[in-house]
């Protein structure tokens, strides 16, 4: 069989397989529009821990403080704890100053947001003992609206005990990059975690704005995630264990994006690499979840931390190697082209799809002026198709954890004055 036939019967192939995997997702789209969510029933005042691991953020941490201590909800109901990671600056003095608890850890060898994790909930558990309901978890750039513990505290008595929340952005507006993150997660908030929600599924929890309960943290023996993605890890570990992990859309929250095309795509092939881990780690398991009770959650979870990324390296070095063998037996490759071409034309409109739905549905709640919020929607597409060589690099690349440096020092005042 001539190269150039390969091409056209593989990329047909993979075109087929990509859409039984992922039409459930254009489904997800309309959801939202065709079921309503079911009312709160009575709430209980419950105690949480607030838990926070920050590297070098003295110049953020006292914000997300000052919004913690902002909350509606009764203060002697909520004690926010800090853990200093092998931190340089005063990170922990400015968490003082601004009333955490504050815990120092210097480790140079287990690196990462995991361990800090539980080396925290280890000195809680020794200092205060068991008498925490549940624990949210906030990275140092985070704000919250006023509101946002009252709302998941809502969830939280409706019975679900993982509850992720909407993630809204600190600087969408500031360029390509971080509106790109920005529009990714505000669609990830609201069709795909809130259509889960409606439909009874388990939603997935995405690096900060989540809370669990005591139970799932003793269940889980404490906070055993250690990979690159310890967010995806500690979801996928527990709807394996048949857990389901609920969305709060009226509890928001806000985050700063990378602004720089290098450290965006650092912590990117980060994230590449950790949904291998976790794939690795865990595949199996979902794979022989998805005939038991929670199977669409357990399939869900799958077709969210790998296929993708394989189906698109697979098409794309599989195109290049025809394309290669073509050219060395005199073969017209244009077709080759033409058949990569028609790739990244289809995906980039797919993807401005997405961002347009994702702008028009969210329009309220994006921080920036209209021009921006349209002149993003086309370069949202350029964003997501630099995850293609991101995700083929992070497969031979020796990837290892990092801290994002961040330095949006802004209020929550200042958010809400901003462009809406």
């Amino acid at each position: 069989m001539e190269p150039i036939e390969v091409i056209r019967i593989l990329n047909f192939s993979l075109a087929a397989l990509f859409v039984l995997c992922y039409a459930y997702q254009f489904f997800y789209l309309a959801v939202p529009f065709l079921k309503k969510d079911k009312p709160h029933g009575p709430a209980k005042l419950h105690r949480y821990a607030v838990l926070i691991s920050a590297r070098n953020e003295e110049a953020v941490i006292g914000h997300l403080l000052d919004s913690i201590r902002g909350q509606d909800y009764p203060s002697d109901l909520v004690t926010t704890f800090v853990i200093a990671d092998n931190c340089t600056d005063a990170t922990a003095e400015v968490a003082r100053q601004h009333g955490a608890v504050v815990y120092e850890r210097f480790n140079r060898v287990k690196v990462g947001k995991g361990y800090a994790m539980n080396e925290l909930l280890a000195h809680i558990d020794r200092d205060y003992g068991k008498v925490f309901d549940g624990f949210f978890v906030f990275d140092a750039d985070n704000l919250l609206e006023p509101d946002y513990i009252t709302q998941m505290n809502r969830t939280f008595s409706d019975g679900y005990e993982i509850i992720t929340s909407y993630r809204n952005s600190k600087n969408y507006a500031d360029n390509w990059v971080s509106s790109g993150y920005a529009l990714w997660f505000l669609r990830e908030a609201a069709f795909l975690n809130h259509p889960r929600h409606l439909l009874k599924t388990s939603c997935a929890v995405s690096g900060t704005g989540f809370c669990f309960s005591r139970r799932i943290l003793e269940q889980r023996g404490g906070w055993n995630f250690f990979l690159l993605t310890e967010d995806i890890e500690f979801t996928i570990a527990n709807v394996v264990a048949g857990e389901r992990v609920g969305y709060c859309k009226d509890a928001v929250f806000y985050d700063e994006q990378p602004t720089t095309f290098r450290q965006s795509c650092r912590q990117r092939m980060r994230w590449a690499r950790g949904y291998v881990q976790v794939f690795q780690a865990y595949g199996l398991k979902l794979l022989k979840g998805i005939p038991q009770r929670n199977g669409f959650a357990c399939f869900d979870m799958a077709m969210a931390i790998m296929p993708a990324i394989v189906l698109t390296v697979v098409g794309i070095g599989t195109n290049a190697a025809a394309a290669v063998l073509g050219f060395l037996a005199g073969q017209n490759v244009l077709i080759a082209l033409w058949s990569a071409t028609q790739f990244l034309v289809n995906s980039y409109l797919l993807m401005l799809f997405v961002g347009a739905v994702t702008t028009l549905s969210e329009w309220k709640h994006i921080r920036a002026t209209t021009a921006q919020k349209i002149f993003y929607v086309f370069t949202f597409p350029l964003f997501m198709l630099t995850y293609i060589p991101i995700s083929f690099a992070a497969l031979f690349k020796r990837v290892e954890w990092k801290p994002i440096e961040h330095s949006v020092s802004v209020s929550l005042a200042d958010i809400n004055r901003r462009a809406g």
